[in-house]
């Protein structure tokens, strides 16, 4: 395929950016968080995945110019975040734009999904990757939590006392919304265990609805046929 080619196949699929990209920084994520520069490129990849998620939801009939009130603050605070590591308040202002933002990017690509009865390939990776924002906006949630909360989650085996890692509640909030439940990092505030129980619905409800949809979609197509 020749590189313009290519390029146009990119552009044609950028819920599959956007979910490739999540889940890049999630494998990268243990490589660069032990020193500071490495949790600056990490915040400088957060960065680029603000402009993907604002990029993939640019032709949605949602109103686009909010993803680029929330998202250009979140892109900063990514930073902003990385670097200045054990500040509640940073961690508070960041998660007070991210949360929102990734919430109405899953709920743009949501009504990308539902705007017609024809499921595309990136509708398909959309499914996906909304699904991801939303483990990323309540790990941000969670993050917020501990710091007006501390000691709002535990982690096996560790002191009751200690803060969690952002990585560790992006862990426990996938756990959460795949209904996994591991459960090596959990809750023990009742503020931290309601926002997880909201998660956990929003898990449930995802599959119920948007699963369903694709499934009933796919058999209206044979239908047809």
């Amino acid at each position: 395929m020749a590189p313009p080619d290519a390029v146009r196949t990119v552009a044609r699929h950028p819920s599959a950016v956007l979910l490739v990209a999540q889940l890049v920084v999630v494998l990268a994520y243990p490589f660069l968080d032990g020193t500071t520069a490495g949790r600056a490129v990490v915040g400088v990849v957060q960065m680029c995945v603000v402009l993907i998620a604002a990029w993939a939801v640019r032709y949605t009939p949602v109103l686009s110019w909010v993803a680029v009130v929330l998202g250009l603050p979140a892109m900063v605070f990514a930073v902003l975040e990385a670097v200045t590591r054990d500040s509640d308040a940073v961690v508070i202002a960041s998660a007070a734009f991210h949360v929102p933002f990734y919430l109405f990017v899953s709920y743009a690509m949501i009504r990308y999904l539902f705007h017609d009865d024809v499921v595309t390939r990136d509708e398909l990776y959309a499914v996906g990757a909304a699904f991801t924002v939303v483990a990323w906006a309540f790990a941000y949630l969670y993050a917020a939590a501990q710091a007006i909360w501390p000691g709002s989650f535990v982690g096996y085996g560790a002191d009751v006392a200690a803060d969690q890692e952002w990585f560790e509640l992006l862990y426990l909030s996938f756990t959460t919304l795949t209904s996994v439940g591991l459960s090596d990092v959990y809750p023990v505030h009742d503020h931290a265990r309601s926002l997880v129980m909201v998660e956990q619905v929003a898990g449930v409800l995802y599959v119920a609805l948007v699963i369903a949809r694709l499934v009933g979609l796919s058999h209206l197509r044979k239908i047809k046929k």
